[in-house]
């Protein structure tokens, strides 16, 4: 999974994938990771989009939050990435919100999973 695979590579924090498919019709998965400060988030977000091109995945339909760097939301359609600066992911608590939606071992999974672009 590109996009987890990407967030971690550069340090990302408690990198995880829900499969919200079951519960919203406009995308698959959600992937959340933070960073400890903006400069981090910054450099997660572009890694991701830089890895998830190079696999063969899709550009980013949109991505927002890149001005303030607290909340970067980047949706390419059939999933979308969440990067979080820390005490931004600890306020807003998606994987609470998001609780009863599986979570995907993205370290094990599959490589050609098309959630997110390998």
């Amino acid at each position: 999974m590109a996009a987890a695979r990407a967030a971690a590579a550069k340090s990302g924090a408690r990198t995880l994938v829900l499969d919200v498919s079951e519960v919203l019709s406009i995308t698959g998965w959600f992937v959340i990771t933070s960073g400890a400060n903006a400069r981090q988030v910054k450099t997660i977000a572009e890694e991701v989009e830089e890895r998830v091109a190079d696999g063969g995945g899709p550009r980013p339909r949109r991505i927002e939050g890149l001005d303030g760097l607290r909340w970067v939301l980047m949706d390419y359609g059939d999933f979308v990435v969440h990067v979080f600066l820390d005490e931004e992911r600890d306020y807003y608590e998606l994987e609470r919100l998001w609780s009863d939606v599986p979570r995907v071992d993205w370290a094990a999974a599959d490589r050609e999973d098309p959630a997110v672009g390998e």
